[in-house]
């Protein structure tokens, strides 16, 4: 029996997709150019993968605009060869069918770099007809449906489906194609997929969200969970909670993987770190930032009782909404109320905020990279996003700084170990669905 490979922390960046705009260029025009450049930047310092966001609604968290994940991801697939491509897409507004055949088609664009960060949003229901926003309990269970339907039909053509003829052309084998027949809450799917057997058999599936019932389907179904763990405390409660209901579910030791964004201020001593703090903070628009806090508990606080209050008063626990009638961002909501429960100030929350409940920190690149590896020890932590590439400075202190560093501890590994996005996260596919026979 080989050995298993060392454990390593796995690196993503942000190529975009949500507010790409070169104003400098022409401001009525998108443009990929940042992306492009961030792609190959990331490609040649070996991180892992890009990701791209999403946003559905006008102005949303203070947007400009959204390019399309999936469209936007495409075009950097055919700059890249090795770094894993990420497009977050809502399984809320979109049907199991054609998520199957986008994410299918992106796999193999890009030769098995595929990877789907399932989200069932918080926001933009305004533009998806009658109804608004479903519970968040019903749009959880939109998303297991989903996930069965993609992966029965992602599995529905067998490895041998198509094979090649004495000619050198491909053969299609009918009987080794087969329906999924799914009958379900949400959804009537025959099958089978009309696209050949992808690269990967399956993209890596990541799932965003921290309530209950998100943990609950990222438990079930993730192979990585992105959520908001701004303390070592919350992510290693959140990591017991969830690897726990994972193996009740008869799922591997070790996943889901834990990712985290890091909001890094780096600065070349630590003096120069937290002047750049101080200036940060200095600069905070406190009455826009009332409304944020507002926004991370769920949108349902008062906003003129937190017009009258002093930033340095702790806000009234009797301002917090009942997280059960919460029907946004609920593991979010929980972050803050907790932060409340504290006696955090306004001005603490207002500042928080600002890093929308992820986990902040400040330092040289060596001491963010004594945080990173506190986490990575403790086992909270096995994806890190990495941010800023695109800035000369901010490039050097993130690759030749905080990602040499790492290497040089070895928690990051030198370069990539695979072609597809599977094989560099060493990520093993799950066992195949029953199929029905045509």
């Amino acid at each position: 029996m080989s050995a298993r490979p060392a454990r390593t922390l796995r690196t993503v960046t942000a190529a975009g997709a949500a507010d790409t705009y070169d104003l400098a260029v022409d401001p009525t025009r998108s443009t990929l150019d940042t992306a492009l450049r961030v792609a190959r930047l990331a490609e040649d310092a070996r991180i892992d993968m890009l990701f791209t966001a999403d946003l559905l609604s006008f102005g949303a968290q203070g947007s400009i605009g959204s390019q399309e994940p999936l469209v936007f991801v495409s075009a950097l697939s055919q700059v890249t060869s090795r770094i894993g491509l990420i497009a977050t897409v809502s399984t809320t507004f979109h049907h199991p069918f054609n998520l199957a055949r986008l994410f299918g088609t992106l796999d193999h664009v890009s030769n098995g770099r595929a990877a789907w960060n399932l989200v069932t949003s918080s926001l933009g229901e305004e533009n998806f007809g009658p109804g608004g926003l479903p519970s968040p309990e019903d749009r959880y269970a939109r998303a297991a449906e989903t996930l069965d339907v993609v992966n029965a039909l992602w599995d529905s053509w067998d490895p041998d489906a198509l094979t090649v003829g004495a000619d050198g052309r491909a053969v299609l084998h009918p009987e080794r194609v087969h329906r999924i027949d799914h009958s379900g809450r949400f959804f009537d799917v025959a099958g089978p997929i009309n696209i050949p057997p992808l690269p990967q058999r399956r993209p890596v599936q990541i799932q965003a969200g921290q309530s209950d019932a998100g943990r609950a389907l990222g438990a079930r179904y993730a192979e990585i969970v992105f959520t908001s763990l701004p303390t070592l405390d919350i992510a290693l409660d959140f990591t017991r909670r969830i690897r726990a209901e994972a193996a009740a579910h008869g799922r591997a030791d070790g996943l889901p993987l834990i990712f985290s964004s890091f909001h890094a201020t780096y600065g070349a001593t630590e003096e120069e770190a937290r002047r750049l703090l101080r200036e940060r903070r200095e600069s905070i628009d406190f009455d826009r930032g009332r409304a944020q806090v507002a926004d991370m508990l769920g949108g349902g606080v008062d906003l003129a009782a937190l017009a009258e209050l002093p930033l340095d008063a702790p806000l009234p626990e009797s301002l917090l909404p009942d997280v059960r009638t919460v029907n946004r961002r609920r593991g979010r909501v929980g972050i803050f109320a907790g932060y409340v429960r504290q006696g955090y100030t306004l001005r603490e929350l207002v500042v928080a905020a600002q890093d929308t409940g992820h986990w902040a920190e400040v330092g040289t690149p060596e001491q963010l990279a004594d945080k990173v590896e506190e986490r990575f020890r403790a086992g909270v932590l096995d994806v890190i996003s990495l941010n800023g590439l695109a800035d000369p400075r901010q490039h050097e202190l993130v690759v030749d700084g905080l990602l040499a560093e790492l290497r040089r501890r070895g928690i990051v590994a030198d370069d990539y170990e695979g072609t597809t996005l599977r094989e560099n996260l060493g990520l093993e596919l799950p066992a195949r669905r029953p199929v029905v026979r045509l």
